[in-house]
């Protein structure tokens, strides 16, 4: 029988809820302790819709808590970097919510620690895990649809005009490109690798925020990405991939898909179907929680060189699209 994992929530926000949900739908896996930098209250809340029999009021009580096993960071991209190494400090596995941090220099640290530590450390890239992404990538694999000669994806809402929350603050990391830019950039790193050549241009809001941001990647094998990002308007928020003999569609909101299609040249399209109940957030508690029964360090299918491509990819959009953040950059 497998080992039972108890998980911890650092940030108790809407993200932290959406994982606490599939949590609950992970065999050997539960939530043990929730820690709330607000108050005491509000951890407490968490902890008892969620069945947490531990709620603390800062971060570094939690690890006061018997038998804590792994910990999942909800907290703006501006805290992860402070709160993954509060983590790796003290030796608890540590699935850190993307963006990984605000920046290469950030990242490095964290990855440093996490060695230092002989500790587990992972990007919660869910998008990886999810099996419409898994059965893409084995397609590929096959040859269906050749060498993959063009990937573009977007992702686009019409966010609400509320300047004091995360995403449209710049002193908690808000923006488009890091908070949702992020799933287009990761697909076109996993799909081609890192870019030889990246173009980018943004358009910034009152608050100073990257409101949008597109931008195109140019490989040495001649391939290419086209990807966008906005919080302007409401977007297909999905990815096509073309080969030299077909393409996948892979449909919205493809970094949570639950269907893709595959289009062979002169061949029917065939659909593949993976229905689920939980918003996704399940694979990557399930991957996690194995590797931490294993003793792995970092996940073979999200390592840590692939965090590190990602936030260098980002921190290069960023420098071709002038997105600054004042006092991190």
């Amino acid at each position: 029988m497998k080992k039972n994992i108890k998980w911890g929530i650092i940030g108790v926000g809407k993200i932290a809820e959406k994982f606490a949900t599939d949590l609950k739908s992970v065999k050997n896996a539960q939530l043990h302790a929730v820690a709330s930098s607000s108050s005491l209250e509000r951890a407490k809340d968490f902890a008892e819709r969620y069945d947490a029999p531990y709620f603390y009021d800062s971060y570094e009580s939690i690890f006061q808590t018997p038998d804590l096993e792994a910990i999942y960071i909800a907290t703006p991209h501006t805290s992860h970097a402070e709160n993954t190494l509060l983590c790796l400090k003290h030796k608890v596995p540590v699935l850190c919510e993307k963006p990984f941090a605000m920046n290469l220099k950030q990242v490095q640290k964290m990855v440093e620690a996490a060695r230092e530590n002989d500790t587990f450390l992972m990007e919660a890239m869910w998008t990886r895990f999810i099996p419409a992404i898994q059965k893409t990538l084995d397609l590929i694999a096959e040859g269906r649809i050749g060498k993959v000669r063009n990937v573009q994806a977007d992702f686009g809402f019409n966010a609400p005009f509320l300047p004091e929350k995360r995403l449209l603050n710049p002193n908690l990391g808000g923006g488009a490109l890091l908070d949702i830019g992020i799933y287009p950039a990761y697909l076109s790193l996993l799909l081609l690798g890192y870019p030889s050549e990246i173009q980018a241009v943004s358009n910034f809001g009152e608050t100073g925020i990257d409101e949008t941001t597109s931008f195109v990647l140019g490989y040495k094998n001649e391939a290419t990405a086209n990807l966008s990002c906005t919080l302007k308007s409401r977007t297909l928020t999905e990815a096509l991939i073309y080969g030299e003999n077909g393409y996948i569609h892979i449909e919205g909101r493809f970094m949570e898909a639950k269907r893709i299609t595959l289009f062979e040249t002169d061949k029917k399209p065939v659909k593949f179907n993976f229905p689920r109940k939980t918003f996704g957030y399940n694979f990557e508690i399930e991957e996690v929680s194995q590797c931490v029964r294993e003793g792995k360090k970092e996940s073979e299918k999200m390592p840590l060189s692939m965090s590190v491509k990602l936030i260098s990819l980002l921190d290069e959009v960023r420098q071709k699209a002038g997105i600054i953040y004042e006092g991190i950059d």
